[in-house]
């Protein structure tokens, strides 16, 4: 298959343009299956969750004032759904009482490292955190008109993943599992977007790498939304849109291996064989680089 060499991208902003060319360097030769299956492990949660009566619970936390007030706003007026009927329970941040314990639990997502890394205007500024959840891309998609442009979704562990052609994502403990808005006007470039978020993961990927002295892990991109890693599929991005009120909303999702081996490998066993040290990469700090490299690129 030819490699696609799109022209230069124009987005909403018309003061900026992103040339995908240095796409060509991330492709990636190898090809593997694109279906996955669910983990025993995560199975098990998902039915426990579907026989419990237990909400789902959705942590919302802003990086600034204002945007704690947007959170604020969506808790008090029970704003966001979940499809299927899976019944919701929306908490501040701010309120959580076992906050601590949450930190020190290095399989839960640390909302106040990410926030710490993040430096955008609009991408991120607004999260939405679960331990365990169906999915990331139905929280956003489901509640697009409730959300500001920008908000993304994070979770531990979602139990109905899916990728393109409805193809399961499995979504185990160490996964990285996040979902964001973008609202654009020109349909002739929302195809491409999935493009440029690609190449926003393999950059933001160095750049954790680069800032924190470690080796260069070569994530590729593979045609027409999967990250490989050594001729392995680490990762898949799902696009999905509406049009309303002449605007295209976008809901994009990405999963990718940081720190599960299984079903394939993850970064951070590869980072073991590159470097002798103890050392591994985070899933906050790599979020918060793809929405800074992400918003820059847009």
């Amino acid at each position: 298959m030819p490699l696609f060499t799109p022209p230069h991208l124009r987005f909403l902003s018309p003061q900026t343009s992103l040339s995908l060319r240095s796409l060509h360097n991330s492709i990636a030769t190898t090809s593997q299956t694109n279906s996955f299956t669910l983990s025993r492990s995560v199975a098990a949660a998902a039915a426990m969750d579907s026989s419990s009566s237990t909400p789902c619970k959705l942590v919302l936390c802003g990086k600034s004032s204002a945007d704690n007030e947007i959170a604020k706003s969506l808790m008090n007026n029970n704003s966001l759904k979940l499809p299927d009927n899976v019944q919701v329970s929306t908490l501040l941040h701010s309120e959580i009482i076992d906050k601590q314990q949450q930190q020190q639990n290095e399989e839960s997502f640390c909302i106040e490292r990410f926030m710490n890394s993040l430096s955008t205007n609009q991408f991120g500024r607004l999260l939405i955190w679960s331990p365990i959840l169906p999915s990331t891309h139905d929280v956003v998609s489901n509640n697009f008109g409730e959300l500001p442009i920008g908000t993304v979704c994070v979770a531990d562990v979602q139990y109905k993943g899916r990728g393109r052609s409805k193809n399961v994502w499995e979504s185990p403990t160490g996964c990285l599992m996040f979902s964001f808005t973008v609202q654009m006007e020109d349909g002739r470039v929302v195809p491409l977007l999935q493009y440029v978020v690609s190449l926003a993961v393999t950059e933001a990927i160095k750049d954790v790498c680069d800032k924190n002295g470690l080796p260069l892990i070569d994530v590729r991109i593979k045609w027409p939304n999967d990250l490989y890693l050594n001729g392995l599929k680490v990762g898949g991005i799902l696009s999905t849109s509406t049009y309303k009120s002449k605007k295209f909303n976008v809901s994009i999702g990405i999963g990718l291996n940081v720190d599960n081996e299984k079903p394939t490998t993850c970064l951070n066993a590869v980072l073991r064989e590159l470097s002798a040290a103890a050392c591994a990469l985070r899933r906050e700090d790599i979020v918060a680089a793809f929405l800074n490299k992400f918003e820059i690129f847009l």
